[in-house]
């Protein structure tokens, strides 16, 4: 099926880099936010974004005008019905995106895919909360969106082949590689990831080594861009104990299991990067 027309839900740093790139590659896309303060912080970002695009000379300033003109913030879930394709990008809470893709398929075209972004939710519970669960797929994008290339298309269950073909060529179009993974706690990215950030936070919980120099070590060491400790900051330390709650519960595997310290830093408030502290300090 041809999509042309699609709804982003939810104007976070996830949702805004998603409806982004969807525009910047030809897409009508409606930015939905029912948060009006959100919306217009979700808008500013992407502005900043194609500014400093056009800055560094990676796009034109008439790109980025046809981008935003393709972009449209909107408060009415309604504008749903004109579209091929939605994708929520809201908090990860099984409740949440339950109702949420309730209220989607209540209103969005027959033929329409609902997508979610989740990173690590089942995609075969939330398909089955809706009337069309064949077209129902999980479409993870990787932060930040605008500058990370995978995308994993996540099949549940009851997904049909016309669902995923449709979906996998869309994130081609996108300039992103799509990566086909099953429906199984944190699919395939984060089962790897937050395992590894996991047993890094164990390294200084029992006193291997510093938070410094367990980031030295893997950045001098194994050549990653970024330090584990540093990623979980950025990341946001909830979200890494959500996701290792996830592959603990779903896989009732000890190796899973939560380092207390990442336990009792979520606990203490002190998230990473967006709450101002986490494993460093941040301004």
């Amino acid at each position: 099926m041809a999509i042309n027309h699609m709804m982003v839900v939810g104007s976070g740093q996830m949702g805004s880099g998603i409806a982004q790139v969807c525009a910047q590659s030809g897409y009508h896309v409606y930015l939905y936010d029912a948060n009006k303060n959100a919306l217009d912080k979700g808008m500013e970002g992407v502005r900043k974004r194609l500014t400093k695009a056009v800055e560094k000379t990676r796009i034109s300033e008439h790109e980025k005008q046809n981008t935003m003109d393709l972009l449209q913030p909107v408060t009415d879930i309604d504008s749903v019905r004109e579209c091929d394709l939605a994708i929520e990008a809201i908090v990860e809470n099984l409740d949440a995106k339950t109702s949420l893709f309730n209220e989607l398929d209540a209103r969005a075209p027959d033929h329409a895919i609902l997508a979610t972004n989740t990173s690590s939710l089942p995609i075969t519970e939330m398909a089955a909360a809706t009337n069309r669960p064949e077209q129902f797929i999980g479409m993870h994008f990787m932060n930040p969106v605008p500058v990370m290339k995978l995308v994993e298309v996540i099949r549940g269950l009851q997904t049909s082949d016309a669902t995923y073909q449709a979906v996998e060529a869309m994130a081609t179009d996108l300039s992103k590689s799509p990566v086909e993974v099953d429906d199984a706690p944190a699919f395939a990215a984060n089962r790897i990831l937050m395992p590894m950030i996991n047993e890094a936070i164990f390294a200084v919980h029992e006193g291997v080594a510093s938070v410094e120099d367990v980031d030295t070590v893997m950045t001098l060491g194994m050549n990653h861009p970024m330090g584990p400790m540093t990623l979980a900051d950025f990341i946001g330390l909830d979200t890494c104990l959500y996701i290792m709650e996830v592959l603990y519960d779903g896989y009732n595997d000890s190796k899973y299991r939560p380092c207390p310290l990442l336990k009792k830093y979520v606990h203490a408030g002190w998230l990473g990067k967006k709450a101002g502290r986490g494993f460093y300090q941040y301004d």
